[in-house]
């Protein structure tokens, strides 16, 4: 909690928790405000998607960012995030979708929820920025989503977007809690912003991102890559090491 205490204990040891999610517990405490009665027809795994991750990276785009009809995006990191940030910005109208991800094979998941252009840093010696400017004719962004919560990146995002009058939002959570940015990005106009649950509120957008699942809008059977039981949680760590993984299910 933000004055540093924990509802949470086992045998006697206090027990943490990151944005006050109490995740993979059997029973948990939430405020009325934070609940949702979900539509009985909706697949579970694909509501599970929903409360967090994907749900996150689509209202960045839709809430927080409001993406234009016809601008352009670039999204880096193509994790559940960052490709929640793609079908948002698709959804909104974006002519230019750019993903950017060194794991190769986010290349075809990124082209499943609207991404237009891929770039592997991997695969070039010059920055994140420079060669996302060389696919904009050198202007650079509207939109730019870090999702990774790598210090640097952040950086390279807001360097990514147009002069003036680019948006860069950050979403991706690192352990690094200082970040070094270019100042004349921000003096000319940038913004760089934060988001939380991609500004969502729950009792009335969460209905809406279900409804698009179920009229097939969004397809989330693109994210769930791998199951576990609970019991062999040690797996679902395992897996999200695979360069294949996107979501792990874990059922109870």
């Amino acid at each position: 909690m933000p004055d540093e205490t924990s509802r949470m204990s086992i045998r006697g040891q206090r027990l943490y928790h990151a944005f006050t999610c109490s995740t993979w517990s059997e029973y948990m405490v939430v405020d009325t405000n934070y609940v949702v009665k979900l539509d009985p027809t909706i697949s579970l795994p694909h509501a599970s998607f929903l409360s967090c991750g994907f749900s996150t990276g689509f209202g960045a785009a839709w809430k927080d960012a409001k993406v234009e009809r016809g601008s352009t995006v670039a999204v880096l990191g193509l994790g559940a995030v960052g490709l929640g940030a793609i079908q948002g910005a698709r959804a909104q109208g974006a002519a230019k979708i750019i993903g950017i991800d060194t794991n190769e094979s986010k290349k075809t998941k990124g082209a499943a929820f609207g991404m237009t252009d891929f770039i592997n840093p991997n695969d070039n010696n010059k920055s994140i920025s420079q060669l996302i400017k060389e696919l904009t004719g050198g202007l650079g962004v509207d939109y730019c989503f870090e999702c990774t919560g790598v210090p640097p990146l952040i950086n390279e995002a807001l360097q990514a977007t147009k002069m003036g009058k680019g948006q860069t939002v950050v979403i991706g959570a690192g352990n690094d809690q200082t970040v070094q940015v270019n100042f004349l990005s921000l003096l000319f106009g940038g913004t760089l912003k934060g988001s939380i649950l991609g500004g969502l509120k729950f009792k009335t957008d969460i209905p809406i991102i279900i409804d698009k699942c179920k009229n097939k809008e969004i397809q989330l059977d693109e994210l769930l890559t791998h199951e576990v039981l609970l019991e062999d949680m040690d797996k679902a760590f395992e897996n999200l090491k695979q360069p294949d993984c996107v979501k792990v299910l874990i059922k109870f």
